[in-house]
């Protein structure tokens, strides 16, 4: 996709990482998300 300017690029780069890392799940790591793999992620400080 062509970006018309560098903070539209950042704004969708930011949107596309939200939804792979906390939204889509990955058959890979038995239908999980990214974030559900890892400790201390976003909002999960323990």
């Amino acid at each position: 996709r062509p970006w018309t300017s560098n903070d539209d690029r950042r704004a969708g780069l930011t949107a596309w990482l939200d939804h792979y890392n906390l939204d889509r799940h990955h058959l890979g790591i038995r239908g999980k998300t990214p974030i559900d793999r890892i400790n201390n992620g976003r909002g999960q400080y323990i």
